[in-house]
């Protein structure tokens, strides 16, 4: 069967940039400085998971909890629990951010208080 060079060549460019862009995610992410996921999760007071570190405890279901400082990013370890974000205190505000059992991200807003649940 017959290819065209200029078909494998844009084929090989394809998967070089495929790979290319996958790696800088992964380098991005390590570059933000986020720290090694573990179990648990952790409500950080800058981006990136930096600044301080407030821990979850994530077999409190269902109590909501008003931080001192408030969150700009968040990351959770858990199979059987996530956290939903408010950005009022006393869980309050519009658009609850729910973060699923396995999450690492900057949020959009920062962030006054939380309630465990089941994910």
């Amino acid at each position: 069967m017959f290819v065209p060079k200029a078909m494998l060549r844009s084929s090989a460019a394809a998967a070089t940039m495929v790979a290319a862009v996958i790696g800088l995610g992964t380098g991005s992410a390590h570059a933000a400085g986020w720290p090694p996921l573990q179990a648990g999760a952790h409500l950080y007071s800058g981006s990136g998971g930096s600044g301080t570190s407030t821990a979850v405890d994530l077999d409190d279901f269902g109590t909501c909890r008003t931080l001192s400082t408030p969150a700009r990013s968040v990351q959770v370890v858990s199979g059987s629990a996530s956290v939903v974000l408010y950005f009022g205190a006393g869980c309050t505000g519009a658009y609850p951010w729910a973060t699923g059992s396995l999450a690492q991200s900057d949020l959009p807003w920062p962030v006054l208080s939380y309630r465990v649940v089941l994910a």
